[in-house]
């Protein structure tokens, strides 16, 4: 990971500044289930060892007065990593359902802004040993193809990995007064004039290339019939309230791969049909009808180009997909699925979008914040993250990685989000939600698992010989395996 990162933050990396709430707070990130107790202090010494290389762990956020600019990413002087590590114990029995609720409730607790934007907690005290990382980043810093860029900052791909080199020295600056801050914003805007003054020059000049990019825009938003209609309201749908939980579920990710060969359609087409199926019964099961159902949910896409791997920030468009919670018959769900990602796809909604994100970042940034500020939500009912992970086996000062899932914030009035990553052979699903849109959060992690079942019988798919992890089956406590295994019979 560079150390030469940008100071200015981006007009992207500053939304999530500027949207969050003290009951919506945005960072992203991991419940990760480690074999074996780590040490917590030898876990502060490993992570001091790698600082180096993750040079926005040491610094904070410097707001620019009246934001007449985007904050900087400026070398944090009072920087301390004991400030960042915390250490829990589980009472016992120290089970899965205690430790997810222990990682929503650090989900729900916003980052402090005076200093660096991320935190760590070691849990021990897990029932059957082992100890649990709970990490938290603002997502400011990273996305969701950065955070996994973090984490192997982390962690190896040894259980003896060689010593790092020596980190040196690290002597921080003084941060930047109010009026060095305000003199570079001047100057950095005056810069960004003349470079819009130029970009105009050349629209006028050929006139086509506009007219091109016009037309593109509107390709991408071709099939987007849900435009000017407010997304259906369900259950989801709410004020935020400030506390989480979070619905923990994995599976194999080869027998992802053999829906995906048996039916068609990619592996997201796939996890998407899983989870309009777990949708759909939750909903059912809450008394909602799902008769011509549709939810619209927003995807993250990445658009990194191929030298900018390890540049942190955010990089990412959106697709938006209306997902069939409607339809009954899991084949046909997913039939669904992948003919309408297909068209976003061959639209190229995600190039839409992305042209009308560096559109609107040519704004002045007084009205970007307060954009963020006051931004509403009615057009999206949840939103989908899917980030692909390592395949192979990680580990943390000798320690394997067992299990490895994505804990996604929450934002605006969607009660729910799904985060989707894979590690070592397996999916895993995190599925966040506000305890006021979804009180019985368990039952929304069933659902996944009997949804995930259904689909994998309806592809005539044969249950893989990976052997389970953490004492689980199919990612679930054994006895909750054994319960959702019989109901889809």
């Amino acid at each position: 990971m560079p150390n030469s990162l940008p100071r200015r933050l981006t007009a992207s990396d500053a939304s999530f500044l500027y949207m969050e709430r003290p009951k919506a707070p945005l960072h992203i990130g991991s419940l990760g289930i480690y074999e074996g107790e780590i040490s917590f202090e030898g876990f502060v010494e490993h992570l001091q060892s790698r600082l180096p290389n993750i040079p926005r762990y040491r610094q904070r956020i410097a707001p620019v007065p009246l934001s007449i600019a985007h904050p900087t990413w400026e070398d944090d002087p009072d920087f301390d990593i004991r400030n960042h590590m915390h250490y829990v114990t589980l009472p016992a029995p120290g089970d899965q359902r205690q430790l997810a609720d222990l990682a929503a409730d650090i989900s729900a607790q916003p980052l402090d802004r005076s200093k660096p934007l991320w935190e760590m907690h070691i849990v021990h005290g897990l029932e059957g040993g082992g100890s649990a990382l709970v990490a938290k980043v603002h997502h400011s810093m990273v996305d969701g193809v950065s955070g996994i860029e973090l984490l192997m900052q982390t962690v190896d791909i040894s259980p003896e990995p060689a010593p790092p080199p020596d980190p040196g020295t690290w002597e921080p600056p003084p941060l930047p007064d109010i009026g060095r801050r305000l003199s570079e914003a001047f100057w950095e805007n005056l810069d960004q004039q003349r470079q819009q003054w130029q970009d105009l020059q050349q629209t006028i000049s050929d006139p086509q290339a506009a007219i091109r990019d016009a037309q593109a825009m509107f390709r991408g938003f071709g099939s987007a019939s849900w435009l000017g209609r407010p997304a259906p309201l369900t259950p989801f749908s709410v004020q935020l309230s400030g506390r989480r939980r979070v619905a923990l579920s994995s599976m194999s990710f080869s027998e992802i791969r053999d829906i995906r060969t048996s039916l068609g359609g990619t592996v997201n087409d796939v996890v998407l049909a899983v989870l309009a199926g777990a949708l759909r019964r939750y909903l059912e099961l809450r008394g909602r009808k799902t008769a011509g159902l549709e939810l619209r949910v927003a995807i993250p896409v990445n658009v990194r180009m191929e030298g900018e791997q390890g540049a942190m920030g955010n990089r990412v468009s959106a697709m938006v997909v209306e997902l069939p919670l409607g339809e009954a018959d899991p084949a046909r769900r997913l039939e669904e699925v992948r003919t309408r990602m297909d068209r976003l796809k061959s639209e190229n909604q995600a190039g839409a979008v992305e042209m009308l994100s560096r559109a609107a970042s040519q704004t002045p940034v007084p009205l970007q914040a307060l954009a963020g500020a006051t931004q509403i939500n009615t057009a999206i009912n949840l939103i989908c993250t899917n980030v692909p992970g390592p395949m192979i086996p990680l580990y943390c000062i000798g320690h394997l990685l067992l299990d490895h899932y994505p804990l996604v914030p929450l934002s605006l009035t969607m009660g729910l989000a799904a985060g989707i990553t894979s590690y070592n052979q397996r999916l895993f699903f995190g599925m966040m939600v506000d305890p006021k849109a979804v009180p019985d959060v368990e039952r929304v992690g069933e659902c996944v698992d009997e949804s995930f079942l259904e689909l994998r019988d309806a592809a005539g798919v044969a249950v893989s010989d990976l052997p389970p992890l953490s004492g689980r089956t199919n990612g679930m406590p054994a006895e909750r395996s054994a319960k959702v295994e019989e109901r889809a019979d």
